[in-house]
């Protein structure tokens, strides 16, 4: 089966190819670049001995996506492409709502066109806004979400459920997932952002490595009982697995189809920061910030539903993914100074 994955050397897509490669499948990358880096294709075949086929393109432009579907004889489609920082999307909604929205609808026109039936939604559990109680099911309501990127995934959800009643023979599913930390265990994948990272992990593993000073936590006032923000923490190579599983769900004819993946069990940031001491046995310096536009209390899943039609169960800890996330960074930083070492002498 040829699978489309789009945005597939970003975080997220980058482990899922790993995870469809060793599961069999055929898979075309496209990627425009904007947050991930072209080196990443040379670790997916470091670690797979297969080199997907790529293409560099904006997903949003219906054109080149009509080009690509008229070359390739795509089966299915999973979809990671989108902007997806929560703070910048409270600064700069209409970029948002512009380009996450206008992905879909160039996937979906394709779809139509060239007889795709098969579509996973990378979704999130953003959708539920601020929960009424805790852990969430795939039943508990669907809200206005609390920032522009988090309606872009509610307003998505609802599109494709309108598909969904038009193509009878569509089968979607989406998935939405919690807070994904971690990397590789070969230390090639992991998520390593310009700058001062919006997510938790990135951040602490570049304090860790002496890149930043400090660790920002914002928000030690919610109603938790630390004072800080609750998660549902999920190793990233878990969550490439689910995808992988809920493709296969696909394969069955289901329709439409929702899932969280998660772990089932909420951590506070303080609890994280202690499990990544504990870890890597490095402390993490840290100060109190104000909250962050758009984050709520407590957000945790329940992954019964996943478990009992996907057969989806996580494997590895949140221990796990600090010392996974930890040594990753730690191996991009040496493989950075060897690379501006190289280029020096050469000059």
């Amino acid at each position: 089966m040829k699978v489309l994955v789009t945005g597939g050397l970003g975080f997220i897509g980058s482990h899922t190819v790993v995870s469809l490669i060793e599961n069999k499948y055929e898979v075309i990358i496209v990627d425009n670049l904007y947050n991930s880096k072209i080196d990443v294709l040379d670790r997916i075949e470091k670690i797979t001995g297969v080199r997907p086929k790529f293409y560099k393109l904006d997903c949003s432009n219906s054109e080149e996506m009509d080009k690509l579907f008229s070359q390739e004889k795509i089966d299915s489609i999973i979809n990671f492409a989108g902007y997806k920082a929560v703070g910048e999307s409270v600064k700069k909604p209409l970029m948002y709502y512009e380009n996450n929205l206008d992905i879909c609808f160039a996937l979906f026109k394709a779809m139509e066109k060239y007889n795709v039936k098969n579509f996973v939604f990378s979704s999130s559990a953003t959708v539920y806004g601020l929960p009424d109680k805790v852990p969430l099911t795939e039943e508990s309501p669907v809200k206005s979400a609390t920032s522009p990127y988090g309606e872009t995934k509610v307003m998505i959800e609802r599109i494709l459920k309108d598909m969904a009643f038009v193509h009878k023979d569509w089968n979607i599913a989406i998935l939405r997932y919690f807070n994904p930390i971690g990397a590789h265990k070969s230390t090639l994948l992991g998520e390593d952002p310009n700058g001062i990272p919006n997510n938790l992990l990135p951040y602490i593993n570049k304090v860790a490595v002496g890149e930043l000073k400090e660790l920002k936590v914002y928000g030690n006032d919610y109603p938790t009982p630390d004072g800080t923000g609750i998660r549902d923490y999920i190793h990233v190579v878990d969550l490439a697995r689910g995808h992988v599983l809920a493709l296969k769900k696909l394969e069955t004819n289901p329709g439409l189809v929702v899932y969280n993946l998660g772990t089932g069990k909420g951590t506070s940031v303080l609890e994280v920061i202690k499990a990544y001491e504990k870890a890597t046995g490095i402390k993490i310096p840290f100060e109190f910030a104000p909250r962050r536009d758009g984050d709520v209390p407590e957000n945790y899943a329940s992954t019964e539903k996943a478990e009992k039609e996907l057969g989806f169960k996580c494997q590895y800890s949140v221990e796990d993914a600090c010392l996974d996330g930890y040594n990753f960074q730690k191996a991009e930083t040496e493989r950075v100074k060897n690379l501006i070492h190289k280029t020096a002498k050469t000059l």
